[in-house]
């Protein structure tokens, strides 16, 4: 820190000095330390916009991927058409849906039930009665109309209001009003019954007419009065309601319908003579025909005068239903086979989709009905879409890295230059992108269950020679033909060790050999490593140049059917073409490339490849670079996650053609795991708990067991050595460690024993928290390993995607579309099975962004947020460190300068004084 001197002018001036600038200029200097600090804050702080772009950018790459490893994502999604919308129209279709033609043909459409009431003249008309609906073979709903419900309209809303699978509507027209009933299912099982139905209007209740006694006037007689009621077509009619009868001012009467038989118009007459009523009841012809009850009072002259309220109803008169459409399943054929359908929107006959029928197929010319085409197509092009998007997205992302390591538009460093974050991210998205996605896998493996293997696997690769894996050594003699022995070293019947034995034999390299220099009148030649067998399969490319000629590349494998590489030779896809006499006659047939190819086979049965130069002299010398494998085509990785292992194979060769076709006999023999089960204290018991019982208690255990007391410390007690490793010396172990617990080997009334473990604490502070490792060596169990296809697709090539140099992908939308018209299920286990380029991508960036606590982005951040609090916090305490300098100085040199403007004043009195003196001395001289 560089000194500050302070200018004061002429001492005696009495001017001072400029104090706040004097201040500023202390302060600023002091202040200075704080330049690299504030420095190195703005540094970081870039550092974070730049972190917090990557993470975006990281992030919308996690989501483009999660649209593609999604089961219910776009690669879930199907697209569909049907060849007559008039017929038959697609509504949707789910996951499950699978890709192909289907052929329909409607018989008949599903119909629902409907029918109506007879009308009446009035929609308001009062009703009376009951009647009972039922749907099918549903709930029966009976009513019995009350005044809350005795309207068309309160009628209906009551049936609406039921749980009986009706809708009920009042539908008026110039005829009158009617109740109308839909069911609320389609098709035969929908159908609507209507019993016991006596609902009647109000209209059709047998009204009475009333006609008055007459009194004696002169000499004509009294006559007394009569009450007739409406006439009815049939005296046998069933009737229903009450009367009302009232004689002169005595008190009325009511008579109510008699129950049947006797519920007609004679049962009446009966009713109403038994009771009474004072008059005389008698069923009576009309002149048209109809029957009539007839009251005569029993009382002559108006005394007797009737007056009679009917509440009589004709049953047989009530509102009928009819069915005007009769509830019908959907008939029609799917690939023949008849269905029926209680609706016509028709589910899952299509496994996954949905379509609705809207009218019967027409009939054609020889008879038969049309035959409707429905096509269910996979999603291609938004596959392809997503596909696009993740391309586009992962190259704005590594540009964005890549852009970092360079200068921005002033030259200075990107704000990440140099910082290992950005090697990490490169290689975070190159190694994910460049990962080899499985053809399969076996069953999983639970871990930590001395799980031994047996058996078989015989895999093919496309249509070549199938190896086999055998678990365990080799005969001495006789060792079958394409056939891989894991030995019987350490691990050997592992999956690690089935795996280590599938990689040695897929990694054998063929190297080129020159047999000499070749002179004026020879031709250059050279030959391959030789393999065991001239069917093995082979993997990889040979790159050849003669003399200054083009360098071309043999590669095995079919041609893509788009983008084939220049200066490329491919030798096919059918069967043998992966082998060596594959690849000499690629190279024969390419006459351009100025060299021949010839296997030989020894003795032995070993094979080797031979080229020769077609041009004698050096001008004719070959340049070999061989990239072969002469492998079994296959290799094998072992993966572990949440406790359990699995062994996944991969193709050497991409695309269908590379397809593994894969028989296990492998079987996995595991010991039993003995779970630990524990019970917590209570306020009368100790803690305690077992072991899973075991048979017998003479059991091999293995392993161990972890315990603890409370909040004590955990103690691990293995199982002794032979022959105390059984239940009743691992109790025996467990009481000799004396960490707190009391152990037993117990056996159960059935005959089953177990490990009891007590604690000896008593409450919540000897509870017990338990890990048991063991192991019940004798009671094993043996499982198939079964081999689970993946996809036929093992790297992002195959798609149509290739990575340059920079990492930055370009793709060939054509080779993507031909994959997923070709092997579209291949294509969603590439991004979508256990362990596939899709999941592990998806973790790869997750490993790499903001999301994750563990993520190479968020960990930079939080360090740099750690050192900006450090930063910020020592900036902070220099800043409160100089203000309170800064008041001191300004005290101090206030002070100082209130001194300096003193001095004129001080000196003038110095002057004075000393002219004073001066002038004393020569006055007394």
């Amino acid at each position: 820190m560089s000194t500050v001197g302070l200018s004061f002018g002429s001492p005696t001036s009495g001017a001072g000095f400029d104090v706040s600038s004097t201040v500023s200029t202390i302060v600023a200097n002091l202040q200075n330390v704080e330049t690299p600090w504030k420095t190195q804050l703005t540094s970081l702080e870039s550092q974070d916009t730049a972190i917090s772009s990557l993470g975006t950018l990281f992030s919308t790459l996690s989501t483009d991927i999660s649209s593609l490893t999604d089961l219910e994502g776009v690669m879930a999604e199907k697209e569909g058409s049907s060849s007559d919308e008039s017929v038959l129209t697609l509504t949707s279709a789910d996951a499950t849906a699978v890709a192909g033609t289907y052929t329909v043909e409607v018989t008949n459409l599903a119909q629902t039930s409907s029918g109506y009431l007879a009308e009446v003249s009035d929609a308001s008309s009062t009703l009376s009665g009951s009647v009972t609906l039922q749907v099918g073979s549903g709930t029966k709903l009976a009513l019995t109309l009350s005044s809350s419900d005795n309207t068309l309209a309160t009628l209906a809303s009551t049936i609406n209001a039921s749980d009986v699978g009706i809708t009920a509507n009042v539908i008026t027209d110039a005829s009158g009003s009617r109740l109308s009933l839909v069911s609320g299912t389609s098709g035969a099982a929908g159908n609507i019954t209507v019993s016991n139905n006596s609902i009647v209007a109000a209209s059709t209740s047998l009204a009475a007419t009333v006609t008055a006694g007459t009194d004696v006037s002169g000499s004509t007689a009294a006559t007394a009065s009569t009450s007739l009621l409406m006439g009815i077509t049939n005296a046998t009619d069933k009737l229903t309601g009450s009367i009302s009868i009232q004689v002169g001012t005595a008190t009325a009467v009511s008579v109510k319908m008699p129950t049947s038989p006797d519920n007609t118009l004679s049962g009446l007459a009966d009713a109403i003579n038994k009771a009474d009523t004072a008059v005389t009841a008698t069923v009576v012809t009309n002149g048209d025909g109809t029957s009539s009850l007839k009251l005569v009072s029993a009382t002559t002259g108006t005394a007797g005068d009737l007056t009679v309220d009917s509440g009589i109803v004709d049953t047989s008169n009530s509102l009928g239903y009819v069915s005007s459409v009769t509830g019908k399943n959907a008939n029609l054929t799917v690939d023949g086979i008849a269905v029926t359908s209680a609706s016509n929107a028709v589910s899952d006959v299509i496994p996954g989709v949905t379509f609705q029928i809207l009218a019967p197929s027409s009939t054609e010319s020889d008879g038969s009905l049309e035959q409707v085409q429905v096509v269910i197509a996979n999603d291609n092009t938004g596959v392809e879409s997503a596909v696009s998007t993740l391309v586009s997205d992962y190259n704005a992302a590594m540009s964005a890295v890549n852009a970092q390591e360079g200068k921005d538009s002033s030259g200075n460093n990107e704000p990440l230059f140099g910082s290992p974050t950005l090697s990490l991210l490169q290689q975070q998205l190159l190694s994910g992108v460049n990962m080899t996605n499985p053809n399969g896998t076996l069953t999983s493996i639970t871990d930590g269950t001395n799980t031994t293997l047996s058996g078989t696997l015989t895999v093919t690769v496309g249509t070549g020679t199938a190896k086999s894996v055998v678990i365990g050594a080799a005969p001495s003699t006789g060792a079958a033909a394409n056939t891989i022995y894991t030995g019987t070293g350490s691990g050997y019947n592992t999956l690690s060790g089935v795996a280590a034995a599938i990689n040695a034999a897929s990694s054998s390299v063929l190297t080129y050999t020159e047999a000499g220099t070749p002179t004026s009148t020879t031709y250059d030649s050279g030959t391959l490593t030789s393999v065991a067998n001239a069917a093995n399969t082979l993997s990889g490319s040979l790159t050849v140049q003669v003399g200054s000629g083009t360098a071309e590349t043999v590669v095995i494998g079919a041609e893509p059917s788009s983008g084939a590489a220049t200066d490329t030779i491919y030798t096919g896809a059918s069967s043998g073409d992966n082998t060596l006499a594959g690849i000499a006659s690629a190279i024969n047939d390419a006459t351009d490339l100025g060299l021949t190819a010839t296997v030989t086979t020894a003795t032995d049965g070993t094979a080797t490849l031979t080229l020769t130069s077609g041009t004698a002299g050096t001008t004719g010398e070959m340049t070999v670079t061989s990239a072969l494998q002469a492998g079994i085509g296959f290799t094998a990785n072992v993966a572990t996650s949440n406790g359990s292992s699995t062994m996944t194979l991969t193709s050497q060769t991409s695309g269908s053609s590379g397809g593994l076709t894969v028989a296990s006999t492998v079987e996995a023999t595991s010991d039993t795991a003995l779970s630990f089960t524990s019970t917590d204290a209570t306020s009368s018991e100790y803690a305690n708990g077992s072991l899973t019982s075991i048979s017998s208690s003479s059991d091999t255990l293995t392993g161990s067991i972890s315990i603890q007391v409370g909040s004590g410390t955990a103690t691990t007690v293995n199982v002794p050595a032979s022959p105390s490793n059984t239940l009743s010396g691992l109790a025996a172990a467990i009481n000799k460690a004396a960490i707190g617990v009391t152990a037993s080997a117990v056996e159960s009334s059935s005959g089953t024993w177990s490990l009891e473990v007590y604690s000896n604490t008593s409450g919540t502070d000897g509870d017990l928290t338990v890990t048991s490792s063991i192991l019940d060596a004798t009671n094993t169990t043996t499982a198939k390993l079964s081999y689970t296809n993946s996809s036929d697709i093992n790297n992002l090539t195959t798609l149509g995607i290739s990575v340059g140099d920079s990492g930055i992908l370009t793709l060939d939308a054509a080779s993507l579309d031909s994959v997923l018209t070709a092997d579209y299920s291949s294509v969603v286990g590439f991004f979508q099975n256990a362990n596939s380029w899709g999941s592990n991508f998806s973790t790869v960036l997750t490993d790499s962004g903001t999301s994750a606590s563990t993520g190479i982005l968020h960990l930079a951040s939080v360090s740099n947020s750690n050192i900006e609090s450090t930063l910020t916090a020592d900036i902070s305490k220099e800043e409160v460190s100089i203000s309170k300098q800064e008041k001191t100085l300004t005290a101090e040199l206030n002070s100082a300068n209130e001194i300096m403007e003193e001095i004129p004043t001080e000196l003038s009195s110095i002057s004075e004084l000393y002219s004073a003196i001066t002038g004393y001395n020569q006055s007394s001289s």
